[in-house]
Parts: structure tokens; sequence; C-alpha cells
């Protein structure tokens, strides 16, 4: 491996503009400001690629991270043909974040959650204990094969009807333990369990959205679309859950603003969901600065209804300070919904004219580009980028033998909290 130098960079509060070091896995401004996203700031302005290190380093210049972890794969960017031809589009481009070789996609987990989880652990981190995960999927699978690979204690909490999203090409190293929440738990559920892990001594949370890592790691789709296409598109489509992914497409979008190679637009963010599951739509539809009230009962029902489970989140990084509120209301767009009649559709479509299996989520993308086409939303000469988050599952299943991850507790939704935590700290004695 080529010698590795740490990224430079420093954190900035985007509550008061304060400037600190990151000196061990900061999560938040060091003042006590109301809750607020912090942002890296790099020394390299201008982002230089760098092939000789491999998959997701080539992006190291605008990565919080200290080291080079082996098996990363990086988002790929194509010009589409197939898909671009048939809705008419003359400069549609697709970064596809999977398991496709023949286009140079290697993330064998099939989901752009790699890109977080190999920029998440290579960060800074000198606490000796175990990091935890809440995942409604995507996100523990991909975790799970970093952290095996590279022997860092970790706990999955996930719901147990999305279980099935926990598939390997192999045996996890014993570093990685999972927890579930029982049937009829969702996303929040399992986020509860792992609030109530990081209490307990030896664990700390991974961060979500509030880790610079984990939005700059998935910025690196974006980044892959710009220095591939030359410019930065006009329009960003994808499909969301929390919308960390669409808030890490801006911040990159404002750094190459100030790289000043690329041009000078805001990326308009055409984010979507899944019918009937759309609280971020009913609150962004209505310009709100909050998410709306939702019934527990309800949520959970709508997300039993969804395909793409992995766009559950009840609780997403929407209202707090330079969260997704403020990054439709800085570059524009809209959030668009598709059923999931709709996303099998266009799912399809993209099988046949492009090539590659699709994750669900990723299908919803694709029916909302259709719809922003088809309704005449957007111009067909356009530059638009369409983040395939996740695809080549089932192509990477036909070529390898899977096994999956059993949860080693699993816990009622109304559990004893002390006693949660009793059985989680036995797991690790």
């Amino acid at each position: 491996m080529k010698h590795f130098n740490p990224t430079k960079y420093e954190l900035q509060s985007l509550c008061c503009g304060m400037h600190f070091p990151d000196k061990n896995w900061e999560l938040q401004c060091p003042q006590p400001h109301p809750q607020s996203l912090i942002r890296a700031i790099y020394e390299n302005r201008q982002i230089q690629l760098h092939p000789e290190h491999t998959g997701l380093y080539a992006f190291s210049d605008w990565l919080p991270v200290e080291r080079i972890l082996e098996g990363s794969g990086a988002p790929v960017t194509y010009r589409s043909q197939g898909l671009a031809g048939l809705l008419g589009m003359e400069q549609l481009y697709i970064t596809f974040n999977g398991y496709w070789p023949e286009r140079g996609a290697w993330m064998k987990s099939g989901s752009f959650k790699e890109c977080e989880a190999f920029s998440v652990c290579a960060r800074k981190n000198s606490s000796k204990g175990v990091m935890v995960v809440a995942s409604a999927g995507n996100t523990a699978r991909a975790f799970a094969r970093v952290c095996s690979q590279n022997r860092i204690p970790l706990l999955l909490c996930v719901p147990l009807d999305n279980i099935q999203a926990l598939w390997f090409e192999g045996p996890l190293d014993a570093c990685v333990r999972l927890i579930a929440c029982e049937k009829g738990g969702d996303y929040f559920d399992a986020i509860h369990l792992s609030n109530l892990a990081v209490e307990l001594d030896g664990f700390f949370p991974e961060g979500g959205a509030k880790n610079v890592a984990r939005r700059d790691g998935m910025g690196t789709t974006v980044l892959s679309a710009v220095t591939t296409i030359g410019k930065i598109p006009e329009y960003y489509f994808q499909a969301i859950g929390s919308g960390t992914g669409a808030i890490a497409a801006w911040e990159a979008n404002l750094r190459f603003l100030e790289d000043g190679r690329f041009g000078a637009n805001k990326m308009k963010l055409m984010l979507s969901q899944n019918t009937p599951f759309l609280p971020i739509k009913e609150a962004w539809d209505q310009r709100s600065p909050v998410m709306l009230p939702i019934d527990d009962e309800k949520a959970r029902k709508q997300v039993d209804e969804i395909n793409a489970k992995v766009l559950s989140n009840r609780k997403p990084p929407y209202a707090i300070k330079g969260g997704l509120f403020d990054a439709l209301s800085d570059a524009g767009g809209a959030i668009l919904a598709a059923t999931n009649e709709e996303a099998e559709k266009a799912a399809q479509l993209f099988l046949q004219l492009e090539g590659n299996d699709l994750e669900p989520a990723a299908a919803v993308a694709v029916a909302s580009l259709i719809q922003a086409v088809t309704e005449k939303w957007i111009d067909p000469k356009s530059v638009v980028m369409l983040n395939i988050t996740g695809g080549g599952i089932e192509k990477f299943k036909r070529e390898n033998r899977v096994q999956y991850l059993v949860p080693e507790l699993i816990f009622p939704l109304n559990a004893d909290p002390q006693e949660v935590k009793r059985q989680i700290a036995g797991m690790f004695q």
C-alpha cells in the first residue's frame, strides 16, 4: 500500500461559526449552543484525486480520514444511453453505488452505505470501545462488512423485520454483534435500542448525520459525478430516508463552489420517498422548518407497506441547523413520491436499459426521475445526476454464496430500559 498522510482539516460549528480541531470523534460544537451540525473544513480547497489510493480513498482530500482501510469501492459515474434514450435526456449521468465489476463498481454490500462506513471507520478515534450503529438494513450490512474486515468492535441495532438485509459473502469476525427489536418495530425503535447502548461504559455512538465522516463519505457520490462530468450538475436525484445523503450532496456542492473550477451553480435537490411513508415530503411541501407530528402506530403501518424499508426514518436530521430543511432552502428542489408499483416498474426498466438490478430505494429515485421528465418538471437538456444508492445485489448473490447474520438478542418494543442495558453489557463481557 502507498504511504498515506492523514487528511488535514478542522471542524466548524454551523451554529456559531466556531472552528475547532477534531480531537476525538467530535459530533457537535463544544460550546453550549442549540442543536447544530458541524462541518469539516479541508486544507485543500481544490480537490485533487489520488488514484494511487484504492477505492474511496481516491477522494481523500475531502474525507476526514487518518488511514486507509482495505477493501473499499468507490462510486462510479457514467453517461447514460439506455434510460436517457427512453426519456429523451441529453445529459443524464448515473452515479452507481453497488456491485457492477463490468463498470468498475466493487461495493460488495451493494449499497453506498459503504462510502459512509469506510470513511467513518478511518476517521481519527482514540476511544477504545464498541461503536454502536442503528440501521434499517443497508447501513448495518456495510458497517458490519468494514468492521469485520478491520476488526473494529461493533454493535448493530436493527428492526427484526429488516433482518433479511444482513447478508454477507462469508462469516463475520466475532467483533461484530447484532441485536434487534421485535417484529412490528421499525428504524425508530432500533435507534431507541442504540441510544440505550451508548449510555453504557465502553460504548460510543457512530453519530449518524452528526458524524462529518459519514456525510463526507456519502458526498463522494457527488465528487465522482462532478470530476467525471467536469462540471456541477443542474439536478440531483436521490431517494431519501433520513436525507443525510442529500445534505452531503449539498455540502459537496458548496465545496466545489469554493474550488471554483467546476461552475458556480447549486444542484437542485430532487429527492424522493416511498408512498405512503412521506414524512419529509409532507413537511417540506408545507415549507415547515420542523417535522410534522406523526402517530407512532400510523408510521409503523406505513413503513410496513413500503418496499424500500431503508427509507423509513421517522426522526430525520431535517430541522437541525445545517440539516435537510436548510439544504433544500438554499439549493432549491422538491420532494417527490413513488409507489411500490412505480418503483418496481422503474427497476425493470433500469435492468433492461442499463443492465443491472436495483435496490428498492434506488428504484424509487429512478421512478421519480421518470415522473419529473414525464411531467416536464425538468428540461431534458439539463445536466442531471442520478444517484443510484444501491444496486447489483441480485447479481452479487448469483455470483456468490451468501449467509445471514442472526441477532443474538431480540427485544420487545416496550422492553425495560435497564434490562436492555444489562443484557447488552453482558454480550461484551
